[in-house]
């Protein structure tokens, strides 16, 4: 049976100051993405899902135990987008793919942003792409997450207010912008 372990983060919690807080980080990792893996392991204990990867379990549940998984996921692959050393632009291969389906990195820098900003509540914004290398914006509600529709997660930006909310208060703009200073290119090229 599966015991789900949040990952330790790769830099430490003030690493990202002053985009994101330590204070932020301590509650957002440290007790917001925790309480979706111990949620989750308590609810497999005697679920038919037990034996399955978390990749598995957001495509194959409902209700709470995809909401738990989900959420899990994706905290872990967002935190582990960013780098001290973040910021600048992406590898050549996404960099192109981008120019191809954007017009430029700007620009989809610009739509990114517009179209998280627009998601009504809480959930995420989400760079992903196709089998054939195809690149979009999804925005999904909730725990929303692009592994449902078939698609390869490369980017994530959380617009739950406890992503933001100690540090830019009610401006979710603000916070989205914020976040392309500590991207860590390389991973999200890795990624694609």
């Amino acid at each position: 049976m599966n015991n789900f372990i949040i990952p330790s983060l790769p830099y430490s919690a003030d690493a990202l100051e002053p985009v994101i807080s330590r204070q932020t980080i301590e509650l957002h990792y440290g007790a917001h993405t925790k309480s979706y893996f111990d949620n989750l392991n308590k609810l497999i204990a005697d679920y038919k899902l037990q034996n399955l990867s978390l990749d598995e379990i957001i495509c194959n549940a409902d209700g709470p135990i995809f909401n738990n998984a989900a959420q899990a996921w994706n905290h872990v692959f967002y935190f582990n987008s960013f780098s001290l050393n973040g910021g600048g632009s992406p590898g050549p291969k996404l960099n192109k793919a981008i120019k191809q389906y954007f017009g430029s990195f700007d620009r989809f820098k610009a739509e990114f942003v517009e179209k998280g900003t627009k998601i009504f509540g809480s959930g995420w914004i989400w760079l992903a792409r196709d089998f054939e290398g195809q690149i979009f914006i999804v925005p999904k509600t909730n725990a929303g997450n692009p592994l449902t529709d078939g698609l390869t997660p490369l980017l994530t930006f959380d617009v739950w207010e406890h992503a933001y909310y100690l540090d830019y208060k009610n401006k979710r703009a603000d916070y989205l912008n914020a976040l392309w200073n500590i991207i860590d290119w390389k991973v999200i090229e890795d990624r694609y």
